[in-house]
């Protein structure tokens, strides 16, 4: 009798083993299935994962200390691939939203309430300032770093970079349908 009562208590404990394994096991292969299908070329056949920043962008703007700017009108070739608001470590508000640009090349939206240096250092590494370009009638200072180059400008008591892999007229398109 004393036998069975010790094999009950180990298969009661190996029973939830098997079933965490199990659980482990799932998460595994549904991690694994994830990942391959984002990173499977979907319609298009360019494997860019287009996400939809709409409502993302309306809850963020509720949020946003600052008026989160957000792109209107883009044509379809310009593909969203990342949203996310966020406060960072020092408790700023950031705004990201990146981008296929028509081209091919990558460029994103970067707004935050950090001092103006944090942000352009945090978006753009070893930025150098390259002039300004006029959009909409406003100045928007050019930086250049590696491998980014961006756009920015003081939206009220946030910096907006607008900055990617993308030329500076892509970069200007983006920045010219913020509103």
């Amino acid at each position: 009798m004393g036998h069975h009562g010790t094999v009950a208590a180990k298969s009661g404990r190996s029973g939830r083993q098997n079933v965490r394994d199990m659980v482990l096991s799932m998460a595994a292969v549904i991690g694994v299935g994830l990942l391959a299908y984002l990173f499977t070329p979907h319609s298009g056949g360019d494997g860019v994962h287009v996400v939809d920043y709409s409502s993302a962008a309306a809850s963020a703007k509720r949020a946003a200390p600052y008026p989160l700017l957000v792109p209107v009108g883009l044509s379809d070739q310009w593909r969203a691939t990342s949203v996310e608001y966020r406060k960072d470590d020092q408790g700023h508000a950031v705004w990201h939203l990146g981008f296929v640009t028509p081209s091919g090349k990558y460029a994103a939206v970067e707004q935050s309430d950090a001092p103006k240096v944090t942000q352009l250092t945090t978006v753009v590494a070893g930025y150098q300032p390259d002039g300004s370009s006029t959009i909409d009638g406003h100045a928007w200072d050019r930086v250049q770093g590696e491998p980014y180059r961006g756009l920015t400008e003081a939206t009220g008591t946030a910096t907006t970079v607008v900055a990617g892999t993308a030329s500076y007229d892509e970069l200007g398109q983006l920045a010219q349908a913020l509103k």
